[in-house]
Protein backbone atom coordinates (compact mmCIF):
# COMPACT_ATOMS: atom_id res chain seq x y z
CA UNK A 1 0.00 0.00 0.00
CA UNK A 2 1.25 3.75 -0.49
CA UNK A 3 1.89 5.56 2.71
CA UNK A 4 -0.59 8.17 3.45
CA UNK A 5 1.67 11.95 2.69
CA UNK A 6 2.79 13.60 5.38
CA UNK A 7 0.43 16.46 5.17
CA UNK A 8 -2.21 14.35 5.34
CA UNK A 9 -0.97 12.96 8.22
CA UNK A 10 -1.24 16.35 9.95
CA UNK A 11 -5.36 16.61 8.89
CA UNK A 12 -6.42 13.49 8.31
CA UNK A 13 -10.64 15.00 8.02
CA UNK A 14 -9.51 17.09 5.02
CA UNK A 15 -7.38 15.03 2.65
CA UNK A 16 -5.98 16.60 -0.49
CA UNK A 17 -6.21 15.13 -4.21
CA UNK A 18 -3.14 13.40 -4.70
CA UNK A 19 -2.72 10.71 -7.18
CA UNK A 20 0.52 11.40 -8.94
CA UNK A 21 2.72 8.96 -6.62
CA UNK A 22 0.54 5.86 -7.64
CA UNK A 23 2.02 3.03 -9.15
CA UNK A 24 -0.05 2.70 -12.82
CA UNK A 25 -1.93 -0.28 -11.53
CA UNK A 26 -3.09 0.73 -7.52
CA UNK A 27 -6.85 1.76 -7.39
CA UNK A 28 -7.48 5.07 -6.43
CA UNK A 29 -9.25 5.61 -3.02
CA UNK A 30 -12.21 8.31 -3.25
CA UNK A 31 -12.12 8.52 0.18
CA UNK A 32 -7.87 10.22 0.26
CA UNK A 33 -8.91 12.68 -3.54
CA UNK A 34 -11.83 13.62 -2.63
CA UNK A 35 -12.50 16.25 0.06
CA UNK A 36 -16.56 15.30 -0.12
CA UNK A 37 -16.17 11.18 0.01
CA UNK A 38 -13.73 12.15 3.04
CA UNK A 39 -16.38 13.96 4.69
CA UNK A 40 -18.57 11.48 3.66
CA UNK A 41 -16.70 8.52 5.15
CA UNK A 42 -16.32 10.55 8.95
CA UNK A 43 -19.08 8.56 10.56
CA UNK A 44 -17.48 5.49 9.36
CA UNK A 45 -14.12 5.91 10.56
CA UNK A 46 -12.95 8.43 8.23
CA UNK A 47 -10.83 8.05 4.78
CA UNK A 48 -9.21 4.77 4.37
CA UNK A 49 -6.43 4.29 6.07
CA UNK A 50 -2.43 3.60 5.69
CA UNK A 51 -2.62 -0.37 7.04
CA UNK A 52 -6.62 -0.46 5.45
CA UNK A 53 -6.40 -4.38 3.63
CA UNK A 54 -7.72 -3.36 0.15
CA UNK A 55 -9.26 -5.86 -1.90
CA UNK A 56 -9.14 -8.84 0.54
CA UNK A 57 -12.72 -8.93 1.59
CA UNK A 58 -14.29 -11.89 0.31
CA UNK A 59 -16.99 -10.45 -1.25
CA UNK A 60 -17.79 -6.80 -1.05
CA UNK A 61 -15.80 -5.21 -3.77
CA UNK A 62 -16.08 -2.07 -5.56
CA UNK A 63 -18.30 -2.95 -8.34
CA UNK A 64 -20.54 -5.08 -6.21
CA UNK A 65 -20.62 -1.85 -3.29
CA UNK A 66 -21.54 0.28 -6.60
CA UNK A 67 -24.01 -2.40 -8.23
CA UNK A 68 -25.74 -2.53 -4.45
CA UNK A 69 -25.97 1.79 -4.43
CA UNK A 70 -27.52 1.40 -8.44
CA UNK A 71 -29.67 -0.94 -6.67
CA UNK A 72 -30.40 1.35 -3.73
CA UNK A 73 -30.93 4.15 -6.27
CA UNK A 74 -33.27 2.09 -8.99
CA UNK A 75 -35.45 1.37 -5.89
CA UNK A 76 -35.81 4.75 -4.88
CA UNK A 77 -36.70 5.70 -9.05
CA UNK A 78 -38.84 3.12 -8.84
CA UNK A 79 -41.00 4.78 -5.79
CA UNK A 80 -40.78 8.15 -7.06
CA UNK A 81 -43.03 6.89 -10.57
CA UNK A 82 -45.27 4.29 -8.03
CA UNK A 83 -47.65 6.85 -7.46
CA UNK A 84 -48.74 7.14 -11.35
CA UNK A 85 -49.50 3.33 -11.53
CA UNK A 86 -52.04 3.63 -8.53
CA UNK A 87 -55.29 2.60 -9.17
CA UNK A 88 -58.90 3.45 -8.12
CA UNK A 89 -62.89 2.38 -8.89
CA UNK A 90 -64.57 4.85 -11.11
CA UNK A 91 -68.21 5.50 -10.95
CA UNK A 92 -68.75 2.37 -13.00
CA UNK A 93 -67.26 -0.19 -10.75
CA UNK A 94 -64.04 -0.59 -13.27
CA UNK A 95 -60.48 -0.01 -11.77
CA UNK A 96 -58.53 2.32 -13.74
CA UNK A 97 -55.43 4.63 -12.95
CA UNK A 98 -56.02 7.12 -10.48
CA UNK A 99 -54.41 9.95 -12.62
CA UNK A 100 -57.00 12.75 -11.50
CA UNK A 101 -55.97 15.85 -10.27
CA UNK A 102 -52.94 16.03 -12.56
CA UNK A 103 -51.34 13.33 -10.42
CA UNK A 104 -48.49 12.94 -12.47
CA UNK A 105 -47.11 16.55 -12.40
CA UNK A 106 -48.21 17.09 -8.89
CA UNK A 107 -46.52 14.05 -7.81
CA UNK A 108 -44.29 14.13 -10.73
CA UNK A 109 -44.07 10.65 -11.23
CA UNK A 110 -44.89 11.04 -15.05
CA UNK A 111 -43.27 8.49 -17.44
CA UNK A 112 -43.76 8.02 -21.44
CA UNK A 113 -43.78 4.16 -20.32
CA UNK A 114 -47.21 4.12 -18.95
CA UNK A 115 -49.82 6.24 -21.24
CA UNK A 116 -47.49 4.40 -24.38
CA UNK A 117 -49.26 1.03 -23.38
CA UNK A 118 -52.36 2.10 -25.15
CA UNK A 119 -51.15 5.17 -27.50
CA UNK A 120 -48.85 2.74 -29.12
CA UNK A 121 -51.94 -0.18 -28.94
CA UNK A 122 -49.80 -2.43 -26.69
CA UNK A 123 -52.88 -3.12 -24.51
CA UNK A 124 -54.18 -5.24 -27.38
CA UNK A 125 -53.32 -8.54 -28.04
CA UNK A 126 -53.46 -8.55 -32.13
CA UNK A 127 -50.83 -5.63 -32.32
CA UNK A 128 -46.91 -5.85 -33.36
CA UNK A 129 -44.84 -2.72 -33.62
CA UNK A 130 -44.31 -1.12 -37.46
CA UNK A 131 -47.67 -3.31 -38.43
CA UNK A 132 -50.33 -1.65 -36.96
CA UNK A 133 -51.25 1.23 -37.37
CA UNK A 134 -54.37 3.61 -36.32
CA UNK A 135 -55.28 7.16 -37.53
CA UNK A 136 -54.64 10.08 -34.93
CA UNK A 137 -56.91 13.04 -35.19
CA UNK A 138 -59.51 11.63 -36.88
CA UNK A 139 -61.86 13.64 -38.68
CA UNK A 140 -60.39 17.13 -38.58
CA UNK A 141 -57.54 18.35 -40.69
CA UNK A 142 -54.49 17.04 -38.70
CA UNK A 143 -55.69 13.35 -39.35
CA UNK A 144 -52.82 11.23 -39.56
CA UNK A 145 -52.43 7.68 -40.26
CA UNK A 146 -49.57 6.75 -37.14
CA UNK A 147 -47.49 3.64 -36.14
CA UNK A 148 -45.10 3.10 -33.42
CA UNK A 149 -42.53 6.11 -33.18
CA UNK A 150 -39.31 4.25 -31.38
CA UNK A 151 -36.57 2.59 -33.36
CA UNK A 152 -36.79 -0.94 -33.77
CA UNK A 153 -35.11 -2.19 -30.92
CA UNK A 154 -37.04 -0.07 -28.59
CA UNK A 155 -40.33 -0.66 -30.21
CA UNK A 156 -39.91 -4.80 -30.07
CA UNK A 157 -39.14 -4.12 -26.01
CA UNK A 158 -42.34 -2.41 -25.57
CA UNK A 159 -43.78 -5.03 -27.44
CA UNK A 160 -42.51 -7.92 -25.47
CA UNK A 161 -43.20 -6.34 -22.49
CA UNK A 162 -46.45 -5.67 -23.33
CA UNK A 163 -47.04 -9.80 -24.10
CA UNK A 164 -45.50 -10.74 -21.11
CA UNK A 165 -47.54 -7.94 -19.00
CA UNK A 166 -50.55 -9.83 -20.94
CA UNK A 167 -49.71 -13.21 -19.86
CA UNK A 168 -49.42 -12.31 -16.12
CA UNK A 169 -52.94 -11.09 -16.60
CA UNK A 170 -53.99 -14.40 -17.64
CA UNK A 171 -52.30 -16.73 -15.04
CA UNK A 172 -53.52 -13.83 -12.27
CA UNK A 173 -56.85 -14.25 -13.47
CA UNK A 174 -56.35 -18.26 -12.79
CA UNK A 175 -55.19 -16.87 -8.99
CA UNK A 176 -52.26 -18.03 -9.43
CA UNK A 177 -50.47 -14.21 -9.49
CA UNK A 178 -51.31 -11.10 -7.78
CA UNK A 179 -53.78 -9.19 -10.28
CA UNK A 180 -53.40 -5.45 -11.06
CA UNK A 181 -54.10 -3.31 -13.88
CA UNK A 182 -52.19 -4.69 -17.18
CA UNK A 183 -50.79 -1.37 -17.53
CA UNK A 184 -49.16 -1.51 -13.95
CA UNK A 185 -48.26 -4.54 -14.63
CA UNK A 186 -46.52 -3.41 -18.11
CA UNK A 187 -44.65 -0.25 -16.26
CA UNK A 188 -43.39 -2.97 -13.57
CA UNK A 189 -41.86 -5.51 -16.45
CA UNK A 190 -40.69 -2.79 -18.49
CA UNK A 191 -39.08 -1.22 -14.79
CA UNK A 192 -37.55 -4.32 -14.67
CA UNK A 193 -35.40 -4.81 -17.92
CA UNK A 194 -34.53 -0.69 -17.49
CA UNK A 195 -33.02 -1.51 -13.94
CA UNK A 196 -31.06 -4.39 -15.44
CA UNK A 197 -29.52 -1.84 -18.10
CA UNK A 198 -28.83 0.33 -15.81
CA UNK A 199 -27.13 -1.95 -13.77
CA UNK A 200 -25.16 -2.79 -16.64
CA UNK A 201 -23.47 0.66 -17.59
CA UNK A 202 -22.66 0.77 -13.91
CA UNK A 203 -20.64 -2.62 -14.45
CA UNK A 204 -19.14 -1.59 -17.65
CA UNK A 205 -18.17 1.70 -16.22
CA UNK A 206 -16.04 0.50 -13.44
CA UNK A 207 -15.09 -2.39 -15.57
CA UNK A 208 -13.28 0.72 -18.27
CA UNK A 209 -12.08 2.99 -15.22
CA UNK A 210 -9.74 0.35 -14.15
CA UNK A 211 -8.03 2.15 -11.64
CA UNK A 212 -10.74 4.03 -10.31
CA UNK A 213 -13.58 1.52 -10.19
CA UNK A 214 -15.44 3.98 -7.75
CA UNK A 215 -15.95 6.25 -9.76
CA UNK A 216 -18.99 4.41 -10.79
CA UNK A 217 -20.63 4.93 -8.00
CA UNK A 218 -21.39 8.34 -9.43
CA UNK A 219 -23.09 6.46 -12.16
CA UNK A 220 -24.80 3.94 -9.79
CA UNK A 221 -26.39 7.18 -7.12
CA UNK A 222 -26.75 9.93 -9.83
CA UNK A 223 -29.82 11.99 -8.90
CA UNK A 224 -30.83 11.52 -13.11
CA UNK A 225 -31.45 8.10 -12.21
CA UNK A 226 -33.65 8.39 -9.18
CA UNK A 227 -35.71 11.11 -11.66
CA UNK A 228 -35.17 9.55 -15.22
CA UNK A 229 -34.04 5.77 -15.13
CA UNK A 230 -38.25 4.59 -15.67
CA UNK A 231 -39.33 8.40 -17.30
CA UNK A 232 -38.28 6.69 -20.92
CA UNK A 233 -36.53 3.56 -22.33
CA UNK A 234 -32.86 5.20 -22.09
CA UNK A 235 -30.91 2.73 -19.96
CA UNK A 236 -31.35 -0.26 -22.73
CA UNK A 237 -28.92 2.39 -25.74
CA UNK A 238 -26.80 3.03 -22.80
CA UNK A 239 -25.91 0.16 -21.43
CA UNK A 240 -24.90 -0.94 -24.87
CA UNK A 241 -22.72 2.25 -25.30
CA UNK A 242 -20.92 1.74 -22.20
CA UNK A 243 -20.40 -1.93 -23.01
CA UNK A 244 -19.66 -1.05 -26.56
CA UNK A 245 -16.79 1.41 -25.10
CA UNK A 246 -15.59 -1.10 -22.44
CA UNK A 247 -15.42 -4.17 -25.46
CA UNK A 248 -13.15 -1.19 -27.46
CA UNK A 249 -10.90 -0.21 -23.54
CA UNK A 250 -10.66 -4.16 -24.19
CA UNK A 251 -9.31 -3.76 -28.05
CA UNK A 252 -11.79 -5.94 -29.13
CA UNK A 253 -13.11 -3.59 -31.93
CA UNK A 254 -15.76 -5.93 -33.42
CA UNK A 255 -17.33 -6.35 -30.48
CA UNK A 256 -17.33 -2.92 -29.95
CA UNK A 257 -19.13 -2.36 -33.21
CA UNK A 258 -21.53 -5.26 -32.38
CA UNK A 259 -22.55 -3.09 -29.27
CA UNK A 260 -22.79 0.28 -30.38
CA UNK A 261 -24.87 -1.09 -33.49
CA UNK A 262 -27.38 -2.89 -31.35
CA UNK A 263 -27.58 0.02 -29.28
CA UNK A 264 -27.93 2.25 -32.11
CA UNK A 265 -30.63 0.14 -33.01
CA UNK A 266 -32.57 1.24 -30.22
CA UNK A 267 -32.02 4.58 -29.79
CA UNK A 268 -29.40 6.55 -32.24
CA UNK A 269 -26.71 8.37 -30.26
CA UNK A 270 -24.49 5.71 -29.60
CA UNK A 271 -23.44 6.13 -33.36
CA UNK A 272 -22.23 9.99 -32.26
CA UNK A 273 -19.01 7.55 -30.64
CA UNK A 274 -17.63 6.86 -34.05
CA UNK A 275 -17.16 10.48 -34.77
CA UNK A 276 -14.50 11.27 -31.60
CA UNK A 277 -13.17 7.33 -31.89
CA UNK A 278 -12.51 7.99 -35.57
CA UNK A 279 -10.47 11.38 -35.01
CA UNK A 280 -8.88 9.96 -32.19
CA UNK A 281 -7.58 6.86 -34.41
CA UNK A 282 -6.50 9.45 -37.54
CA UNK A 283 -4.38 11.02 -34.93
CA UNK A 284 -2.61 7.98 -34.06
CA UNK A 285 -2.74 6.02 -37.65
CA UNK A 286 -5.25 3.12 -36.05
CA UNK A 287 -8.01 3.49 -39.01
CA UNK A 288 -7.89 0.26 -39.55
CA UNK A 289 -9.26 -0.74 -35.77
CA UNK A 290 -11.72 2.21 -36.58
CA UNK A 291 -13.20 1.06 -39.78
CA UNK A 292 -13.80 -2.59 -38.12
CA UNK A 293 -15.63 -0.91 -35.15
CA UNK A 294 -17.53 1.55 -37.83
CA UNK A 295 -18.31 -1.56 -40.65
CA UNK A 296 -18.97 -3.66 -37.83
CA UNK A 297 -21.54 -1.07 -36.40
CA UNK A 298 -23.16 -0.15 -39.43
CA UNK A 299 -23.51 -3.90 -40.31
CA UNK A 300 -25.56 -4.64 -37.09
CA UNK A 301 -27.57 -2.04 -37.48
CA UNK A 302 -28.74 -2.98 -40.71
CA UNK A 303 -29.30 -6.18 -39.97
CA UNK A 304 -31.78 -5.50 -37.38
CA UNK A 305 -33.59 -3.43 -39.22
CA UNK A 306 -33.26 -5.08 -42.58
CA UNK A 307 -36.66 -6.94 -41.98
CA UNK A 308 -38.69 -3.78 -41.24
CA UNK A 309 -37.37 -1.82 -44.09
CA UNK A 310 -38.36 -4.32 -46.53
CA UNK A 311 -41.36 -5.76 -45.05
CA UNK A 312 -42.93 -3.09 -42.62
CA UNK A 313 -41.11 0.51 -44.61
CA UNK A 314 -43.97 2.46 -43.83
CA UNK A 315 -44.05 1.94 -40.01
CA UNK A 316 -40.32 1.62 -40.28
CA UNK A 317 -40.16 5.16 -41.32
CA UNK A 318 -42.26 6.78 -38.76
CA UNK A 319 -39.73 7.19 -36.34
CA UNK A 320 -37.14 9.25 -39.07
CA UNK A 321 -40.66 11.08 -40.04
CA UNK A 322 -41.78 12.12 -36.78
CA UNK A 323 -37.80 13.52 -35.91
CA UNK A 324 -37.94 15.34 -38.93
CA UNK A 325 -41.20 17.25 -38.44
CA UNK A 326 -40.96 17.72 -35.14
CA UNK A 327 -40.76 21.18 -33.64
CA UNK A 328 -38.51 22.37 -30.99
CA UNK A 329 -38.54 20.68 -27.68
CA UNK A 330 -39.50 22.38 -24.48
CA UNK A 331 -35.85 22.06 -22.70
CA UNK A 332 -34.64 23.52 -26.42
CA UNK A 333 -31.80 26.00 -26.07
CA UNK A 334 -34.35 27.19 -29.15
CA UNK A 335 -37.41 27.46 -26.76
CA UNK A 336 -35.42 29.36 -24.53
CA UNK A 337 -34.34 32.16 -27.07
CA UNK A 338 -37.95 31.90 -28.82
CA UNK A 339 -40.00 32.72 -25.30
CA UNK A 340 -37.80 34.97 -23.94
CA UNK A 341 -36.87 37.25 -27.08
CA UNK A 342 -40.09 36.34 -29.24
CA UNK A 343 -37.87 35.66 -32.30
CA UNK A 344 -40.30 33.93 -34.64
CA UNK A 345 -38.10 32.23 -36.88
CA UNK A 346 -37.43 29.71 -33.63
CA UNK A 347 -41.76 29.60 -33.50
CA UNK A 348 -42.61 25.73 -32.86
CA UNK A 349 -46.08 25.87 -33.68
CA UNK A 350 -46.11 24.16 -36.94
CA UNK A 351 -49.32 23.52 -39.55
CA UNK A 352 -50.37 19.53 -40.08
CA UNK A 353 -47.33 17.96 -42.06
CA UNK A 354 -45.30 20.74 -42.13
CA UNK A 355 -41.30 20.17 -41.27
CA UNK A 356 -39.31 23.17 -39.73
CA UNK A 357 -36.89 23.27 -42.47
CA UNK A 358 -35.12 26.20 -41.15
CA UNK A 359 -34.89 24.82 -37.31
CA UNK A 360 -33.48 21.85 -38.98
CA UNK A 361 -30.59 23.45 -40.76
CA UNK A 362 -29.65 25.58 -38.15
CA UNK A 363 -29.73 23.11 -35.65
CA UNK A 364 -27.68 20.20 -37.59
CA UNK A 365 -25.22 23.17 -38.95
CA UNK A 366 -24.72 24.08 -34.87
CA UNK A 367 -23.75 20.24 -34.05
CA UNK A 368 -21.47 19.93 -37.23
CA UNK A 369 -19.88 22.96 -36.17
CA UNK A 370 -19.06 21.85 -32.70
CA UNK A 371 -18.16 18.40 -33.93
CA UNK A 372 -15.44 20.47 -36.40
CA UNK A 373 -14.42 22.34 -33.56
CA UNK A 374 -14.16 18.82 -31.65
CA UNK A 375 -12.14 17.18 -34.75
CA UNK A 376 -9.38 20.49 -34.46
CA UNK A 377 -9.40 20.11 -30.79
CA UNK A 378 -8.13 16.75 -30.61
CA UNK A 379 -5.39 17.51 -33.30
CA UNK A 380 -4.03 20.07 -31.81
CA UNK A 381 -4.13 19.18 -28.30
CA UNK A 382 -0.57 18.81 -26.97
CA UNK A 383 -1.32 14.91 -25.85
CA UNK A 384 -4.03 12.76 -27.30
CA UNK A 385 -6.75 13.72 -25.53
CA UNK A 386 -8.73 10.45 -24.23
CA UNK A 387 -11.61 8.86 -25.49
CA UNK A 388 -13.85 9.41 -22.76
CA UNK A 389 -13.10 13.43 -22.91
CA UNK A 390 -14.07 13.56 -27.06
CA UNK A 391 -17.40 11.02 -26.54
CA UNK A 392 -18.56 13.57 -23.79
CA UNK A 393 -17.81 16.92 -25.65
CA UNK A 394 -19.75 15.40 -28.53
CA UNK A 395 -22.74 13.93 -26.64
CA UNK A 396 -23.30 17.11 -24.89
CA UNK A 397 -22.84 19.67 -28.09
CA UNK A 398 -25.51 17.56 -29.61
CA UNK A 399 -27.65 18.01 -26.42
CA UNK A 400 -26.75 21.63 -26.39
CA UNK A 401 -27.27 22.06 -30.20
CA UNK A 402 -30.60 19.46 -30.56
CA UNK A 403 -33.89 20.94 -31.09
CA UNK A 404 -34.75 18.26 -28.72
CA UNK A 405 -33.64 17.56 -25.26
CA UNK A 406 -36.31 15.20 -23.27
CA UNK A 407 -35.37 15.50 -20.05
CA UNK A 408 -33.71 11.47 -20.51
CA UNK A 409 -31.31 11.89 -22.66
CA UNK A 410 -29.11 13.63 -19.42
CA UNK A 411 -28.66 10.12 -18.94
CA UNK A 412 -26.69 9.79 -21.96
CA UNK A 413 -23.97 11.94 -20.29
CA UNK A 414 -23.47 10.30 -16.96
CA UNK A 415 -21.45 7.83 -18.15
CA UNK A 416 -19.48 9.46 -20.13
CA UNK A 417 -18.78 12.67 -17.58
CA UNK A 418 -17.96 10.08 -14.78
CA UNK A 419 -15.03 8.77 -17.29
CA UNK A 420 -14.31 11.91 -18.61
CA UNK A 421 -13.94 14.24 -15.63
CA UNK A 422 -14.27 12.22 -12.56
CA UNK A 423 -14.78 15.26 -9.94
CA UNK A 424 -17.46 14.11 -7.52
CA UNK A 425 -18.25 17.43 -6.23
CA UNK A 426 -18.95 18.81 -10.13
CA UNK A 427 -20.10 16.01 -10.88
CA UNK A 428 -22.99 15.54 -8.35
CA UNK A 429 -23.74 19.52 -8.35
CA UNK A 430 -24.74 19.26 -12.12
CA UNK A 431 -26.42 15.87 -11.67
CA UNK A 432 -28.64 17.48 -9.28
CA UNK A 433 -29.39 20.52 -11.09
CA UNK A 434 -30.11 18.64 -13.77
CA UNK A 435 -32.73 16.25 -12.33
CA UNK A 436 -34.39 19.37 -10.27
CA UNK A 437 -35.31 20.39 -13.70
CA UNK A 438 -38.01 17.70 -13.59
CA UNK A 439 -39.96 19.85 -10.89
CA UNK A 440 -40.31 22.83 -13.06
CA UNK A 441 -40.95 21.19 -15.77
CA UNK A 442 -44.16 19.01 -14.35
CA UNK A 443 -45.82 22.10 -12.98
CA UNK A 444 -45.35 23.81 -16.00
CA UNK A 445 -46.95 20.96 -17.41
CA UNK A 446 -49.67 21.22 -14.82
CA UNK A 447 -50.80 25.06 -16.30
CA UNK A 448 -51.14 28.08 -14.33
CA UNK A 449 -54.85 27.83 -13.99
CA UNK A 450 -53.81 24.70 -11.84
CA UNK A 451 -51.67 26.55 -9.63
CA UNK A 452 -48.60 25.35 -11.77
CA UNK A 453 -45.39 27.06 -12.57
CA UNK A 454 -45.42 29.80 -15.45
CA UNK A 455 -43.00 28.78 -18.43
CA UNK A 456 -40.32 31.52 -17.43
CA UNK A 457 -39.83 29.37 -13.96
CA UNK A 458 -39.10 26.49 -15.58
CA UNK A 459 -37.17 28.29 -19.35
CA UNK A 460 -34.86 29.47 -16.11
CA UNK A 461 -33.81 26.11 -14.65
CA UNK A 462 -33.31 24.85 -18.36
CA UNK A 463 -30.86 27.64 -18.85
CA UNK A 464 -29.07 26.42 -15.69
CA UNK A 465 -28.98 23.30 -16.58
CA UNK A 466 -27.49 23.98 -19.75
CA UNK A 467 -24.74 26.70 -18.72
CA UNK A 468 -24.13 23.56 -15.76
CA UNK A 469 -23.08 21.64 -19.13
CA UNK A 470 -21.20 23.97 -20.77
CA UNK A 471 -19.36 24.43 -17.76
CA UNK A 472 -18.14 20.80 -17.58
CA UNK A 473 -17.33 20.62 -21.20
CA UNK A 474 -15.02 24.22 -21.00
CA UNK A 475 -13.60 21.69 -18.01
CA UNK A 476 -12.93 19.01 -19.99
CA UNK A 477 -10.99 21.37 -22.89
CA UNK A 478 -9.42 22.70 -20.25
CA UNK A 479 -8.10 19.29 -18.80
CA UNK A 480 -7.25 18.19 -22.41
CA UNK A 481 -4.95 21.38 -23.29
CA UNK A 482 -3.27 21.12 -19.56
CA UNK A 483 -2.83 16.94 -19.36
CA UNK A 484 -1.32 17.59 -16.15
CA UNK A 485 -4.69 18.98 -14.81
CA UNK A 486 -6.65 15.28 -15.35
CA UNK A 487 -6.89 13.45 -12.68
CA UNK A 488 -7.21 10.20 -14.68
CA UNK A 489 -3.56 10.84 -16.39
CA UNK A 490 -2.43 12.01 -12.87
CA UNK A 491 -1.08 8.61 -11.83
CA UNK A 492 0.71 8.30 -14.95
CA UNK A 493 -2.27 6.66 -17.31
CA UNK A 494 -2.53 7.45 -20.54
CA UNK A 495 -5.99 6.33 -21.74
CA UNK A 496 -7.72 3.45 -20.17
CA UNK A 497 -10.70 3.40 -22.38
CA UNK A 498 -8.57 3.78 -25.46
CA UNK A 499 -7.76 0.85 -25.95
CA UNK A 500 -5.62 0.30 -29.43
CA UNK A 501 -5.04 3.97 -28.85
CA UNK A 502 -3.62 3.78 -25.41
CA UNK A 503 -0.29 4.80 -25.35
CA UNK A 504 0.06 4.62 -29.08
CA UNK A 505 2.53 7.20 -30.84
CA UNK A 506 0.78 10.15 -32.98
CA UNK A 507 1.00 9.59 -36.75
CA UNK A 508 -1.04 13.08 -37.37
CA UNK A 509 -1.13 15.83 -35.29
CA UNK A 510 -1.96 19.39 -36.64
CA UNK A 511 -0.10 22.22 -34.61
CA UNK A 512 -1.31 25.29 -33.36
CA UNK A 513 0.74 28.33 -35.30
CA UNK A 514 3.25 29.75 -32.96
CA UNK A 515 3.16 33.64 -32.86
CA UNK A 516 6.34 35.22 -33.09
CA UNK A 517 7.29 37.79 -30.23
Amino acid sequence: MRPVPSDSQDSPSTPTPDTTSLDAGQRVAPSRTEPLVATATRPLGGPLGEHAAVGRHWFWSPLRVCLLLAVLALTLGWFGKAACIQQFVNDQGQAELDWRSGRPYVAMCYSDVVPLYTAERLDRDDTFPYATSWVENEGTDREQVRYMEYPVLTGLFQWVNAKLAHAWDDVAAAGWLPGALPVAVYFNITALFLAAAWLVTVWAVARTARRRPWDAALVAVSPLVAVHAFTNFDTIAAAFAATGLLAWSRRKPALAGLLLGIGAAAKMYPLLLLGPLLVLCLRAGKLREWTTTALVTAGTWLVVNLPFMLFLRQGWEEFFRLNTERGMDPDSIYNVIAHFTGWLGFDGQLAHGETPSWLNTVSGALFLICCAGVAYLALTAPVRPRLAQLCFLVVAAFLLTNKVWSPQYSLWLVPLAVLAIPRWRLLLGWMLIDALVWAPRMFYYLGTDNKGLPEDWFLGTVVVRDLAVILLAVLVIREIYRPSEDLVRAGGEDDPMGGVLDRAPDVVVVRKPVRSR
